[in-house]
């Protein structure tokens, strides 16, 4: 089982139509649940629900939010296409998988 995090902003505007917010939650905890991962989903602002594998970054942006908590993590994934966020957060990461990529497998696109 993987730790898998998930740029929730940058994997859903990697296709358009752009996935809605709800949808992309969906579409994770039903590829988590089926491939046996921990997953958390984490959108700019406020998240588009109050859940255990959602989170919204606040005041600061997801990037920052994700930079400073994958500091304090080993062994974890991250999903995004974006390469400043790949090369700014904490050594612990294991995989990366870009946005589309991702998306694509989820959902089927």
């Amino acid at each position: 089982m993987a730790r898998v995090l998930v740029d929730g902003e940058n994997v859903r505007r990697s296709a358009w139509p752009n996935v809605s917010r709800e949808r992309l939650v969906e579409l994770v905890r039903e590829w988590g649940a089926a491939n046996g991962h921990d997953v958390l989903v984490v959108f700019d602002g406020s998240a588009p629900e109050d859940a255990e594998d959602v989170v919204g970054s606040g005041a600061e942006t997801a990037d920052e939010w994700l930079i400073r908590e994958t500091a304090q993590l080993d062994g974890y994934w991250l999903v995004t296409s974006d390469r400043a966020l790949r090369a700014a957060v904490g050594g612990g990461m294991e995989r990366t998988i870009g946005g589309g990529a991702f998306l694509r497998e989820i959902s089927g696109r």
